[in-house]
């Protein structure tokens, strides 16, 4: 297993090819085009290399502009808006074939003690080592995949899911749109905690976007469902290890004009909430 999150911390690791020009290669995890999660994770790094002191992400914001090319480099082009006092801003934009594919703007931070509170509770929920790893499940249902997928649907993956109460792929029911899983890195990290926040960027598209479809009984293998992010936003309030097991409370509290409004509140093991997650995305029912 350590194998597979060092493949993944190696795809994070980026080729300087100019003064804040980056280039990254992809991995196909069987979508049809670049995991967003991916492009996310690889624009944070590709900012972070641009800082001159010792600041830590605490929040981002990003936009899908266009499909990735799996089979084409992205290079990333960084454009350092603001070195303050205590803030540091950058933008991104990755680039295929000419296009902008993506945009971001990331914020740093220097830090410091502060006011704290929390206002939401952690659910009760089963521990982590009571619950299916989603991978055991995809197994189980590769009989119904066509062979062609097969293979990448239940392939091992560098970060490992363990869903609560698990959707049927291919008979979902209607449910509330709220759902939960434990994640974390199938190996360990180093210390790290700009690593530890990009491989959190990469984990926290997954699976968002299909809470919206619970409601109505839809998920991303149906053929008729058209889905895509559109934008993507992280907070990052506490530091946190993704190696080790992080709750991951998802709902979504709206769709309409054919975009699922979808968020997210992660907890350490604790019940300390050490990020939050905002996504829009494309969510089509195409007519037969």
């Amino acid at each position: 297993m350590g194998g597979l999150i060092d493949e993944l911390v190696d795809l994070l690791n980026l080729e300087t090819i100019e003064h804040n020009l980056f280039r990254g290669q992809s991995q196909d995890i069987g979508g049809r085009s670049v995991f967003g999660g991916q492009v996310v994770s690889q624009a944070l790094v590709a900012a972070t290399r641009t800082l001159e002191d010792d600041r830590h992400t605490h929040s981002l914001h990003a936009y899908f502009l266009r499909p990735g090319d799996m089979k084409a480099p992205i290079v990333y082009e960084v454009d350092r808006i603001r070195d303050g006092g205590s803030f540091t801003t950058r933008r991104v934009v990755a680039i295929q074939h000419g296009e902008a594919i993506f945009s971001m703007s990331c914020s740093f931070q220097t830090l410091e003690e502060g006011l704290e509170h929390q206002a939401v509770e952690m659910l009760d929920v089963p521990h982590p080592e009571e619950v299916e790893p989603e991978s055991e499940i995809r197994k189980r249902l590769a009989p119904k995949i066509p062979e062609r997928f097969r293979e990448s649907f239940t392939q091992e993956r560098p970060i490992e899911i363990r869903p609560i109460d698990p959707v049927n792929f291919f008979q979902p029911e209607k449910k509330p749109p709220r759902k939960q899983v434990w994640f974390k890195t199938n190996g360990q990290l180093n210390d790290s905690l700009p690593l530890h926040q990009a491989l959190m960027a990469y984990a926290s598209d997954f699976g968002l976007l299909g809470t919206g479809m619970m409601p109505h009984g839809l998920s991303f293998v149906d053929p008729q469902v058209q889905a895509a992010s559109l934008d993507h936003a992280i907070w990052f309030h506490h530091p946190f290890r993704a190696d080790e097991w992080l709750l991951y409370d998802m709902e979504s509290p709206s769709a309409s004009n054919a975009r699922s409004f979808n968020r997210g509140l992660i907890y350490n093991r604790e019940g300390q909430l050490v990020a939050s997650v905002v996504q829009e995305g494309l969510m089509r029912v195409r007519r037969k």
